[in-house]
């Protein structure tokens, strides 16, 4: 148990300072993402190229930065985007009970029935390919928080029922609260620690998400890099012992998911604890 709060500081340490690289990629890595080094493709790591280059003479440490810009920053946007969803579909459906819950559960078991990252794939893949990387970014973290609310909904929805049941609700009935007031001033307050659990959680769900998308090649397009695409090259790798700093994508992104998980847990084990 004592060792807990290092494991806490650690990660924390880590997620910063993998943000703080991505945000200031332009200062550590002033070539770009893109510019092509033709004279030494495919070269090994050195003082100029870190990481080497790729096939196409890109530094692939550039590209590292890069992508985990896009995937760090985005995935909280669609895990926000997600969340608000859940609110809003979980909160109505508990609020009012009934019919409405019956069926807003039914559609939360069909989302949940189906292993979502197929869902995601099957509308991506219906999606053109051949779009800019810029639109591919906002298509692709779109398609997280737009589909990826369902298991969050259940949650709120759980939640807001308990809520409505409770006797600080019977008596803000009793003092005339309903509607929208008494959403506003006593469920939303009382939610807000879930919807707060739900947004974090959602994080590395999405960034795990997106990389599976973009190791397929349905992610963010080309040149533009994220976690990803990064992995795609990882395909043509026949042995880990040439080359073994191609697997430097594929180690920062779980790090950084167990990092995410590091604290998540010991979250809930203090909330618990303090429940206790």
């Amino acid at each position: 148990m004592t060792s807990l709060p290092k494991i806490r500081l650690l990660a924390i340490i880590v997620l910063t300072l993998t943000l703080g690289s991505a945000l200031f990629a332009n200062f550590l890595a002033p070539a770009g993402y893109e510019h092509q080094f033709r004279e030494s493709p495919n070269a090994s790591p050195s003082n100029k190229h870190l990481l080497g280059t790729d096939d196409l003479g890109r530094d692939r440490f550039a590209r590292l930065l890069y992508g985990a810009r896009v995937s760090l920053l985005l995935a909280p946007v669609a895990a926000a985007l997600s969340t608000m969803f859940a609110a809003f579909i979980g909160g109505m459906a508990g609020y009012f009970g009934g019919w409405l819950e019956r069926i807003a559960l039914i559609v939360v078991d069909l989302f949940l029935s189906i292993p979502w990252i197929f869902l995601l794939i099957s509308v991506r893949a219906v999606l053109p390919l051949n779009i800019s990387p810029q639109s591919s970014v906002i298509v692709t973290f779109l398609l997280l928080g737009f589909l990826g609310w369902a298991a969050s909904a259940r949650i709120v929805c759980a939640g807001t029922r308990s809520l409505m049941k409770s006797d600080f609700v019977a008596l803000a009935h009793a003092n005339g609260f309903s509607g929208g007031k008494l959403l506003r001033l006593h469920l939303l307050p009382n939610l807000r620690g879930t919807l707060l659990a739900q947004f974090w959680i959602s994080i590395p769900v999405f960034i795990i998400t997106e990389a599976n998308l973009g190791a397929l090649g349905l992610g963010v397009s080309e040149p533009l890099p994220s976690l990803g695409s990064l992995l795609r090259e990882l395909q043509n790798v026949v042995t880990l012992r040439p080359e073994p700093w191609r697997f430097v994508p594929l180690a920062v992104l779980v790090i950084v998911v167990s990092c995410f998980e590091i604290l998540l847990n010991r979250s809930s084990n203090s909330f618990s604890e303090v429940r206790a």
